[in-house]
């Protein structure tokens, strides 16, 4: 036992902690909203991050497999694969009551969320704590903050990157360490509420991705930027509480959403809204579920004094929709 172990021992256990953790690592065919999960892996570890079981499960994506060459899995070893509605109910019961823990923990929930709802199902999923975040929160001297950077600094080998069950299993190991030095310090735990997508739409027959088609595998982005027709009316400026929205406002989305992002976009753009892909002083409205979060767009927002509400207000407001001034 090492003497962190003892002190931690000897010591109440912060009891605004979590009483279960599930460490999560999927493998996709890509990085945007249309890609597939190939693989997944769960490990459940308890309330001092001690691991309790794994679970690992292909996954047939029913599409291209994507980058071949970074996850190793070919169309001929997911042919015979499950298909996700058929490993989801078995999925729930791994997740169910814990928060979900991941490495970029955003990326992996919202693949997940999608997963469910192209099942018609929802995950048993309420927080999640990204392992960059809790990082950052200890200060830990890494050089990035790739996993594998993770995992040296615990002494933690890796044995196969980029297969969902190796990186499940050198999260894990990592997480505990890193939980544990969390609740000796008194460090609140950065957990975010997770939204479940409950609507989905799938891309049209000739938006699919085709083979070779996966450039953007790296890129710092993982959902495809959308060619919208310019808004035709003038931007009348900022949203003001208590009033309608009026058409040609610039509106921004920051994080999770409930109604998949693609959706409500679509909605906002069919009301005569302009679809910003960033904040700037001209935006009239930022749209966010975590007002509180450190993402770019909320910092720029309250910086410049944008209007922020969230998806159920924006909803809301959608219904009536002020035309453009004359």
């Amino acid at each position: 036992m090492t003497m962190l172990d003892d002190r931690m021992t000897a010591a109440a256990w912060p009891p605004a902690y979590p009483q279960g953790y599930a460490v999560v690592d999927v493998e996709t065919t890509g990085l945007f909203s249309h890609d597939r999960i190939v693989s997944a892996a769960v490990y459940r570890v308890d309330a001092r991050g001690e691991v309790e079981d794994h679970w690992y499960t292909l996954v047939n994506p029913q599409r291209d497999p994507g980058p071949v060459s970074i996850h190793g899995l070919t169309s001929e070893l997911l042919a015979d694969a499950p298909l996700f509605a058929d490993v989801a109910a078995e999925f729930s019961e791994r997740l169910d009551g814990r928060v979900l823990v991941a490495h970029n923990a955003y990326f992996d929930w919202s693949m997940i969320a999608r997963e469910y709802a192209r099942a018609r199902r929802t995950a048993p999923v309420r927080q999640r704590l990204c392992t960059i975040a809790l990082a950052k929160e200890l200060a830990l001297p890494l050089p990035n903050m790739k996993l594998e950077s993770l995992a040296a600094h615990f002494g933690v080998r890796q044995r196969q990157a980029h297969n969902a069950l190796d990186d499940a299993r050198v999260l894990a190991e990592a997480f505990r360490p890193s939980l544990r030095a969390a609740a000796e310090r008194g460090v609140r735990l950065p957990l975010l509420e997770c939204r479940p997508i409950t609507e989905w739409s799938s891309p049209p027959a000739d938006g699919a991705p085709r083979i070779g088609r996966q450039a953007s595998y790296g890129s710092g982005g993982w959902r495809p930027s959308r060619k919208r027709p310019a808004c035709p009316y003038p931007n009348p400026g900022r949203y003001e509480p208590d009033k309608p929205l009026k058409q040609g406002m610039r509106v921004a989305f920051s994080g999770d959403t409930s109604t998949e992002r693609e959706l409500l976009e679509d909605r906002a753009v069919e009301a005569g809204l302009h679809v910003a892909t960033s904040v700037s002083r001209l935006t009239s409205l930022l749209v966010t579920n975590d007002p509180d979060a450190a993402t770019s767009k909320v910092v720029k927002a309250k910086s410049f004094g944008t209007p922020i509400v969230d998806e159920a207000a924006f909803t809301h407001l959608l219904r009536d929709v002020a035309p453009a001034d004359g």
